[in-house]
């Protein structure tokens, strides 16, 4: 893997799952890595926790006023914070529509609003977007969540044309369903969780679910120097869901 020696990074939702993953994986690289999370979670010894809730935009410029004391430029920005909902358009209401895309999405613009001063600063800069398989895969009772990761991959896209005239990569990973905390929750509510579980491991091609360090290795790729030519690119994660149709086990 890449040495990311006197690189800096910001990560967040670091506290825990894909975010603390890649918290790890950026560190034993060599980079410093600040973590903005709403709480440290399981980060410490791993990144410098900032307090932030990206779903306030006083919350963000604050965090970045705090960066701004301490960095003099940002190599590597992962936009990995987000928040699930589960059900169908017809169960979810307005509220919930904008509490989640106000996360998935517009945190994902106002934290790199806040990063372009720094990130122009570096001549290696870097942005990896947390997508999700539910960009491009028709999930049941995912319709809000759905939506919010289908707008993350437009937005990667438009990111990467708007940023190539300040060096900036835009890239972005598509997981399939992962072992995060969110996923133990959904299964934690479930009738039969045992059941469950199987069903999601089963509708993977590679019939178990995705590891957060699978992902958090997949950024690492994406955010380093030497993938200087990526950019626009939306790499999936996902056992092969996303473009395989295997028989049945």
């Amino acid at each position: 893997m890449s040495d990311l020696s006197g690189l800096t990074a910001v990560i967040t939702g670091a506290g825990s799952g894909i975010g603390l993953a890649t918290a790890r994986s950026l560190t034993a690289a060599g980079a410093r890595v600040f973590g903005l999370d709403l709480d440290p979670g399981e980060m410490q010894g791993v990144a410098e926790w900032i307090s932030c809730d990206i779903g306030s935009t006083e919350h963000v410029s604050t965090a970045f006023a705090t960066l701004s004391n301490t960095l003099t430029s940002l190599d590597i920005l992962v936009n990995n914070a987000g928040i699930g909902a589960v059900g169908t358009v017809e169960d979810s209401s307005d509220d919930e529509w904008m509490r989640v895309l106000n996360v998935n999405v517009v945190g994902i613009a106002r934290v790199t609003r806040a990063a372009l001063p720094l990130l122009r600063a570096s001549n290696v800069a870097s942005i990896v977007n947390t997508c999700s398989i539910a960009a491009t895969v028709g999930l049941p009772q995912r319709a809000v969540y759905s939506a919010s990761k289908g707008a993350v991959q437009s937005l990667t896209l438009a990111m990467a044309a708007d940023h190539m005239v300040d060096g900036i990569r835009v890239n972005c990973v598509n997981p399939g369903t992962a072992g995060t905390p969110w996923v133990a929750r959904l299964l934690d509510l479930a009738h039969d969780p045992i059941a469950e579980r199987n069903a999601l491991e089963q509708r993977q091609p590679n019939g178990r679910l995705v590891t957060p360090e699978e992902v958090a290795n997949a950024i690492r790729f994406l955010a380093s120097p030497d993938q200087r030519s990526i950019t626009a690119t939306v790499l999936a994660v996902d056992g092969g869901m996303d473009g395989l149709r295997v028989r049945p086990r």
